[in-house]
């Protein structure tokens, strides 16, 4: 396998580029960073939530969708993972299936207003 820049450099370096690409908005190049390194450390949900934000913003809802899946699945109390895979489904159309993690975000917040 041919390394290329996105792949270049240690964890904490791809970390931290994937991170400048996002906050400069360039969203898919921060998600080909961050596809590596989740790879290579699938246990932190720090890289994998980026990742689905990163796939959020450049509309690549059904890759969004599995990441969020993956973190909620593991940590079912993780509150801006549930927020953001309602807002996911809610961009798909599908908001029925939306309701519930956006009502659990809100309750995790401890916004009991829009319950």
């Amino acid at each position: 396998m041919e390394m290329t820049y996105y792949d270049h450099g240690t964890p904490a370096e791809r970390w931290e580029r994937a991170r400048m690409f996002f906050d400069a908005k360039d969203y898919a190049a921060a998600a080909r960073v961050l596809d590596g390194l989740v790879e290579e450390v699938p246990e932190q949900t720090g890289p994998r939530l980026l990742l689905a934000r990163s796939y959020y913003h450049s509309a690549q809802l059904r890759r969004a969708e599995t990441e969020l899946r993956i973190i909620v699945e593991r940590d079912p109390v993780e509150q801006y993972a549930r927020l953001m895979l309602g807002r996911t489904l809610e961009r798909q159309g599908r908001h029925e299936e939306a309701g519930p993690h956006i009502r659990l975000a809100s309750a995790l917040a401890g916004d009991f207003d829009t319950l």
